[in-house]
């Protein structure tokens, strides 16, 4: 891609076509939206699904995981509106696109993803689109990271059968987390924020469907 990935003019229609269809799905912000024309999403896709990048859609990226769908993607950020001087933890760094989104908003992002070599993959695309301001953790994203907690946005890119207690305690006050609850096949976002000692949750949204969150705190390793 060379030092200016967006230089790939094969894919830029279809990056302004994907602005639009994030836009129909009712996400609006123009800030939101100018962060999906910056982040070339195929930098960050495997080659044999580049041609895809810019589906809305959840796109294959091997281990059995997916790249969420971009209007999803932007969504979550709408909802969390991490702001310039925030930290962000994000469980589940997968291909690292919403790592590379996040850190354009945020101050610092610390991301944790179970399969080491997704973060490996993930590293190398975020080094080639000139990210400096986020770290990668292989380990179990339930766990968090309390290293470099309280963070005041936690964003799950992965469905919990529950609200894992060590994320929760790892809120900053005036924090807030967004994190898919439910059955394995269907979830709905739950908003979690933190007010001093105070938590409160919120569903917000329609159903949802993304790939088990495994670990101490979640599902269990899949036999």
């Amino acid at each position: 891609m060379g030092s200016d990935p967006l230089g790939d003019v094969r894919y830029a229609g279809y990056r302004r076509k994907l602005i639009e269809d994030i836009r129909g799905r009712g996400v609006e912000d123009l800030d939101i939206l100018q962060l999906f024309d910056r982040v070339p999403r195929h930098l960050f896709l495997p080659e044999g699904v580049q041609p895809r990048a810019y589906e809305d859609a959840p796109i294959p990226i091997g281990f059995g995981q997916t790249a969420s769908q971009p209007s999803l993607q932007a969504y979550y950020l709408k909802i969390l509106a991490p702001g310039e001087d925030d930290k962000v933890l994000e469980i589940g760094t997968g291909c690292g696109y919403l790592t590379a989104l996040l850190s354009l908003m945020a101050d610092r992002v610390y991301s944790v993803e179970r399969i080491r070599e997704l973060s490996q993959r993930a590293r190398t695309a975020l080094d080639a689109f000139g990210v400096k301001n986020a770290a990668l953790l292989v380990g179990d994203g339930t766990i968090g990271w309390r290293k470099y907690a309280p963070f005041d946005v936690i964003v799950v890119s992965a469905a919990s059968p529950s609200i894992p207690q060590a994320l929760v305690d790892q809120l900053a006050d005036g924090g807030r987390m967004l994190i898919p609850v439910g059955q394995r096949d269907m979830q709905a976002l739950k908003l979690v924020r933190r007010s001093g000692d105070e938590i409160t949750e919120e569903t917000v949204g329609g159903a949802v469907k993304f790939v088990p969150l495994l670990g101490r705190f979640a599902w269990k390793e899949e036999v």
